[in-house]
Formats: structure tokens, sequence, C-alpha cells
């Protein structure tokens, strides 16, 4: 691997590569338009503005982006305190992050027909963000999204294994990490621990952002011990020599972006695999390879990908 594939890796997240990737979060969590909102409408009632309907999230494209653009700021502003965005960024998050919105954002979330509102990948980065702020006023969107997964969990007979929002083990993964839990792990296992061959060679699908098949091992590598898990893996992914970075035909289309994502997702959960395992291998090479292709596609230049890139940029640089 050459030096600018690896240069990444080796700077990490320097102050300069958080600005840029802040400064794109802060052109969006208060951005209300263009916006997608899944909205079921009971009545001409619910016919509103974003900024009305979820009053903390309504920026960035869509709810999920939103609360995932608010993690990024609080993570950044941690870990660059002193930076020049840092206190733009606490600012951005304390406007939007108050007991009125909070309080607005549980009436829109419990109210009648909403039970799969942002299910479960942008509940999974509402608690995510809740583990990052550790905010009392936070805390009853939290309570509220916390008790909306798990009863969903509790219920749901079979794994969605698509490669956009749907798929539940990037997101049981995600809650793992921020609120696990032996109920969180034993619905892993019964999910995924019989499971064998993925089918990988059929990755990806054209407008994935996740890989299903490494969002299960990543997964499981947080629910089985070492060996355990290196057993398992065996029988479930013997074989990813031929997975390779993707390329979005275009990175204008909302859903073609998803593709640039791809890179980043396969590669912090080939990195999350090589933890799993003790041994980076074929699993951290092949994480170098969609790191830098990954990153070198968070430009910014459209908003259909700048409004979600840096996110994805950041959990993998963290």
């Amino acid at each position: 691997m050459n030096a600018d594939e690896r240069r990444w890796k080796t700077n990490r997240l320097d102050a300069a590569t958080a600005t840029r990737f802040a400064l794109l979060a802060l052109d969006c969590v208060m951005r209300e338009y263009p916006n997608k909102i899944a909205h079921t409408l009971q009545s001409d009632s619910d016919v509103a503005a974003p900024r009305i309907l979820t009053p903390a999230f309504y920026g960035c494209y869509d709810w999920h982006s939103a609360v995932h653009g608010h993690w990024l700021l609080a993570r950044l502003s941690k870990l660059f305190p002193d930076a020049e965005f840092a206190a733009e960024a606490r600012a951005a998050i304390a406007r939007n992050i108050t007991p009125e919105n909070i309080a607005g954002e549980v009436r829109y979330l419990t109210d009648a027909g909403r039970a799969a509102f942002e299910r479960p990948y942008g509940l999974a980065w509402l608690l995510t963000l809740a583990a990052e702020l550790r905010s009392e006023v936070l805390r009853p969107l939290e309570d509220a999204v916390l008790e909306r997964f798990s009863a969903w969990l509790a219920k749901l007979p079979y794994p969605v294994r698509s490669g956009e929002h749907s798929n539940t083990a990037f997101s049981l993964g995600l809650v793992l990490d921020s609120h696990r839990s032996e109920f969180l792990k034993a619905r892993a296992r019964d999910f995924y621990l019989k499971d064998r061959n993925a089918p990988v060679d059929y990755e990806p699908s054209g407008e994935d952002f996740l890989s299903p098949s490494l969002a299960e091992a990543d997964v499981m590598r947080r629910v089985l011990s070492p060996g355990e898990f290196a057993e398992w893996l065996k029988g479930f992914l013997p074989d990813v020599s031929r997975l390779t970075p993707v390329v979005s035909p275009d990175p204008g289309d909302p859903k073609f972006s998803h593709l640039d994502g791809l890179n980043l997702s396969r590669a912090w959960m080939l990195y999350g695999i090589a933890r799993g395992l003790g041994d980076g291998g074929q699993y951290e090479a092949l994480a170098d390879l969609h790191a830098g292709a990954g990153l070198a596609a968070v430009t910014g230049e459209h908003y259909e990908g700048a409004h979600w890139l840096a996110t994805f940029a950041v959990y993998l640089l963290k």
C-alpha cells in the first residue's frame, strides 16, 4: 500500500480534518431544507414544517442525519475542545437540545401512528448521541427511545439483512456500545449464532451504505469471546478477499451517495472484526483500502453526501 493510501491512518483525526468535518455538520444541523421526512399524517394538524414536528432534530436533510450530526459535533468538540469550531459546536448543541425541544421530540415519537418512526437506525443513533452527551436534558427522549427500541427487538422474529437503514445488526451494534445489556446480547445470539456461509459475494446492492455480512460479524464480536468469535467467523465468513472499495456513479444523487458511505462503514467493521480476532491480518489490510477510498469521498461538494458522510468518517476515525 502506498503512502497516500496510508496517510489517513498515520494522521488519524487531526485538528484540521476535524475542523473540516465539523463545518459540514454545522452547515446542516439547523438547515431545514431540503428535507426528507418519513411522516405519518393522522389529520390536517399533522401538516407542519420539520422544525415544528421535530424541533431538536429537523436539519441535515432527515431526522437521523440531524441526530448523528449532533453526535459528530459532540464527539469532535470533546476530542478538540480548544479548536476554533468547538465553541460553535457546543453552542449549536445547546440551541437545539433544550428541555422544550426535547419534550416536543418525545411527543412526536410517542404520538399515534409512529411506532416505526426511525426504527431502528435513527433510534440507535439517538442512543449513541445520548451516551456521548450524558445529558439530563436529553434523558426523556433517551428513555423513550430505549423503550421503543427494546420493545421492537423483543418482538422481532427475524433480523433484517438489508444494506440500508433497516439493517438490524448495524443498529444492534450501536446500541450494544451505548446501552449494553444481557437482553441485547441475547438477541444478537438469537439472530445470528447459527448463521453460516454469508453471501458476501452478492454484496453490494446498488444503494447500500452498509454491508449486511460485515455488520453481522461486527455485532457478533461484541457478544462472543475471542475464541468463540474466531470459531463462529470461520463458518460464517470464510473468505472476504474479494471485497474491494466501491465507486459511486453519482455522488450528487441521494441514494447513489450511499456507496461512498459503504466504503467507510466497511472499513470500521473490518477493523472491528480484526479487533475481535486479536489479529488484524487480511481484515486490517482490507480496512485500510476501504478507509482510504471512503475518506477521499468526504468532500462536501454535494449536500446529498455532505450532510452525513462526515459522521461516518468521524465514527471510523474516532
